[in-house]
């Protein structure tokens, strides 16, 4: 009976160290500091995240409508110069260039032009002896 004793005592023994271990190690407590805040900067940068996407959202929102408002007034300006001011020239127009053939021309532009990093000829090594000799 003995023996059984010293076994429960052994048990015990071993509960008791685990669990002073467990609560009495400050390098733990520590640990589980550290892990606490880097939890709660996860959080915080997430909801920053979310706070820069909505930001950004809403300001794609206001750009588009400031764009759409400001199309609205150009075209409203060039309605009522065309109605208010018949006999001008044309060129003489604040309002002659059209935003539909702005967009046209633009396009136009660069889809017609070869892109700049080509060269008239040959150059350097690759020229022909012929064209090296004039």
């Amino acid at each position: 009976m003995t023996w059984e004793y010293a076994l429960i005592g052994l048990i015990i023994g071993f509960i008791i160290g685990a669990l002073a271990v467990r609560f009495g190690s400050t390098k733990l407590r520590q640990q589980n500091a550290v892990q606490a805040e880097l939890e709660k900067n996860r959080a915080e940068l997430e909801e920053y995240r979310k706070e820069l996407v909505s930001h950004f959202a809403r300001s794609a929102e206001l750009l588009d409508n400031m764009a759409r408002d400001y199309r609205q007034l150009y075209q409203h300006m060039a309605k009522s110069s065309n109605e208010l001011m018949p006999n001008m020239p044309v060129q003489d127009n604040p309002f002659n260039y059209r935003l539909n053939e702005s967009k046209t021309d633009t396009n136009q532009i660069v889809t017609d032009m070869p892109p700049r990093d080509y060269s008239e000829g040959a150059s350097g090594l690759f020229r022909p002896i012929q064209d090296q000799k004039q």
